[in-house]
């Protein structure tokens, strides 16, 4: 978080931009302060606010509470209560970290992709739910609004790159999937015939995911099967540390990044920061209106990167890393450069 804000603030003075940044806790700490993981006056923050940045919420230490109590429900009520419908992982891979994945060279060298990820409906969040001594249900359910306005989310996105969509799915043996199918496809005939839409089942999704992932450009799919794929595709990129995520709704936002919280690594300045620096530059792209900003981020994460920078988690054996402070700093250096350069081919021109 400290880096995320490190580089809020550096844009912030390149920009000329002011912000009012208020913190709360969420998760296990406000669980230890509080007996809750999220609280309402922390809700109600976050709705007086244009943008929500998140840490991790998790560790061992609460794994013994009630599952009801646990801390990532805080991350399913914010979810709910700001209704953040629409989960954008990005998932690419840096030419410069092609050997720090698991996947041969040749496999991913051209990976770009996105999943649209449907953050609301479906079985995390059907009713009823539970179990007792003998069983345990949940229910499966997804309403034609739910997907519909993430069917439209996905082909908004699919316009802006490359014009092709898969759907996932199991529409072969689930019937509310099968439901899904037909709504996106309805969508897909009536206002964006002319992106190149086709269907894929969850199985064969998350194989072709790790044997040909350069095939997809943006991936639609329901919200259990985008949280199984979205770390499916972070394993590609070569570390969790990497990814970033934006959680959209009609009227709210929240950023964090992909990576839980580490406590093995607390406090050692070792975490990679690239995952929260990216989903900081994903957050002046779409709740701030700022795409030069945003773009500026990202520019010099790819130059540190290509200058040899790595943490630990993204470096080889032998290597030299470096720490997250170090990361970090040289992030915001590069962000001056290249914004120095930028100044001078405008006044060039």
């Amino acid at each position: 978080m400290d880096s995320g804000l490190k580089i809020t603030h550096e844009i912030g003075r390149l920009f000329g931009l002011t912000f009012n940044l208020e913190t709360r806790l969420v998760g296990g700490c406000s669980y230890d302060k509080h007996g809750m993981a999220i609280t309402s006056k922390t809700i109600e923050a976050c709705k007086k606010s244009d943008a929500v940045l998140l840490g991790a919420v998790g560790g061992p230490k609460w794994d013994s509470l009630p599952h009801n109590e646990k801390p990532e429900t805080a991350l399913l009520r914010l979810r709910e209560d700001l209704a953040l419908f629409s989960n954008l992982r990005p998932a690419t891979v840096f030419p410069n970290l092609l050997k720090e994945s698991p996947l041969k060279d040749d496999i991913i060298k051209e990976v770009d992709l996105i999943i649209v990820r449907e953050l609301t409906g479906g079985i995390y969040f059907g009713i009823p739910k539970g179990y007792n001594e003998e069983k345990g249900w949940n229910t499966l359910i997804y309403k034609r609004e739910e997907i519909e306005r993430i069917a439209h989310t996905a082909f908004q996105l699919a316009e802006k790159r490359q014009g092709v969509l898969t759907s996932v799915h199991k529409a072969n043996v689930l019937d509310s999937s099968h439901f899904w199918k037909l709504i996106v496809h309805e969508i897909h005939s009536s206002s964006y015939s002319h992106i190149k839409l086709s269907d894929m089942y969850i199985d064969n999704a998350a194989m072709q995911l790790v044997s040909n992932p350069s095939q997809f450009d943006v991936i639609l799919t329901q919200n259990m099967f985008g949280d199984i794929l979205s770390d499916i595709a972070a394993t590609i990129s070569g570390s969790l540390g990497m990814l970033p995520s934006a959680s959209l709704g009609k009227e709210y936002a929240l950023y964090e990044p992909v990576h839980g919280s580490a406590p093995d690594i607390a406090g050692k300045d070792i975490a990679n920061p690239i995952g929260m620096i990216a989903s900081i530059a994903m957050m002046f792209n779409y709740s701030f209106n700022q795409p030069k900003a945003g773009a500026l981020i990202q520019r010099s994460i790819e130059d540190v990167l290509s200058r040899g920078y790595r943490t630990i988690d993204i470096s080889r054996q032998n290597e030299n890393t470096s720490t997250t402070t170090k990361i970090t700093n040289e992030i915001i250096e590069s962000m001056n450069q290249l914004y120095e350069i930028d100044n001078k081919k405008m006044e060039l021109n």
